[in-house]
């Protein structure tokens, strides 16, 4: 490990969360303000979903569901890597940007319908590049697919000045449905006593992305550079993420009690304390992360601290539910092809996170965000 003075951490590069969150959370506010306006159209707001991955509202008996997500930066690394393989990855871009999208909607139960595609460009001439247009409108078509969700349409706008030359910002919005109220998950339904499920990741998902481009411009070989089973730094960070709509509705239907659901993104592990209550979370056990977590760690000189506050370390999804579930629900992720570890607990006691497998304790304080 470097000294601390040559550490690189994830507020280094731009992305500080002790100024973000703030500012996120001022907005939350603000936007539980305006959710009367639903009453207007004779519509009203699942006021426990504000704050959540997705926000949910009730039209008669049913109940929906939207979110809009961001890819970040993952496609510079793509733009990297094609100089050294020739090959454009913008299918597995693609691919990332629905996944970070659905994989917030399922969060609350919801089923995804629609999805829609945001595209910033700085100019038309990053369309003319007709290769990547193919694997980035092929990838997008294939994760709406495995998401059952319909491509709603998007948006494309020329942002000269705005978005930088040569590259994309990639992001877009879906809209779910939820069949039955009773599908519905929130925090309200999480109680001491529940137990942990986590998926495991393929990676590094688009969190974190701007850290992980950081540690390649330290290398000699950058993302050409090998990690130690032969995997170059890039084509490991460009692993497709899961897409987990189809799990979760299976789930569902075969009657698994899911009382809450964590998608591990921004905030590393500590997303796993998400919920309003103050309880304390026992991690027993961990997947091992994948290689390329710990040649992230390993070049960026941060501590298991840093690491688990800011990557998802091979674990994606916490699922929190009834222990005479587990069974169940494990071999139903078995049968969708994930893999599940029964983890760990809630109990009652301070908001806090304990991590076992590393000795790592995270308060609830260091989560001053749902």
């Amino acid at each position: 490990m470097k000294n601390a003075k040559q550490k690189l951490t994830y507020a280094d590069v731009g992305d500080n969360y002790d100024t973000k969150d703030p500012i996120k959370k001022l907005a939350q506010d603000a936007a539980a303000q305006s959710g009367k306006n639903l009453a207007k159209h004779g519509f009203s707001e699942i006021s426990d979903t504000r704050g959540e991955s997705a926000y949910a509202w009730q039209q008669g008996s049913t109940l929906m569901a939207t979110v809009i997500e961001g890819l970040g930066t993952k496609n510079i690394v793509a733009d990297g890597m094609r100089e050294i393989t020739g090959k454009t990855y913008y299918d597995v871009i693609a691919h990332d940007t629905v996944a970070t999208i659905v994989n917030d909607l399922t969060t609350v139960g919801a089923q995804p319908l629609t999805v829609h595609a945001y595209w910033a460009i700085e100019d038309n001439s990053w369309l003319a590049d007709a290769k990547r247009m193919q694997d980035l409108i092929a990838g997008w078509k294939s994760a709406c697919d495995i998401a059952g969700a319909s491509w709603g349409g998007g948006e494309t706008p020329t942002m000269k000045g705005i978005i930088v030359p040569g590259t994309c910002e990639l992001g877009g919005s879906a809209v779910g449905i939820i069949k039955n109220n009773k599908h519905l998950i929130t925090d309200t339904k999480l109680a001491p006593g529940d137990q942990i499920v986590l998926l495991k990741s393929n990676g590094i998902n688009a969190n974190g992305l701007s850290l992980a481009r950081a540690i390649a411009k330290k290398l000699p070989k950058g993302y050409g550079t090998k990690l130690s089973d032969g995997t170059l730094y890039g084509n490991a960070l460009l692993t497709k993420t899961n897409i987990y709509a189809s799990l979760i509705q299976a789930l569902i239907d075969n009657g698994i009690s899911l009382h809450y659901i964590v998608n591990i993104t921004g905030h590393g592990l500590r997303k796993i304390m998400r919920a309003r209550q103050n309880y304390t979370y026992i991690v027993e056990k961990l997947f091992n992360p994948q290689e390329v977590f710990l040649f992230m760690q390993k070049h960026a000189g941060i501590s298991d601290e840093e690491a688990y506050g800011t990557w998802n370390m091979g674990q994606d999804y916490a699922l929190f539910l009834p222990e005479r579930d587990i069974a169940e629900a494990l071999r139903i992720i078995k049968r969708h092809k994930f893999h599940g570890l029964h983890a760990g607990y809630v109990e009652k006691g301070e908001k806090q996170l304990f991590i076992q497998p590393k000795k790592l304790t995270f308060k609830g304080v260091t989560l001053d965000l749902r």
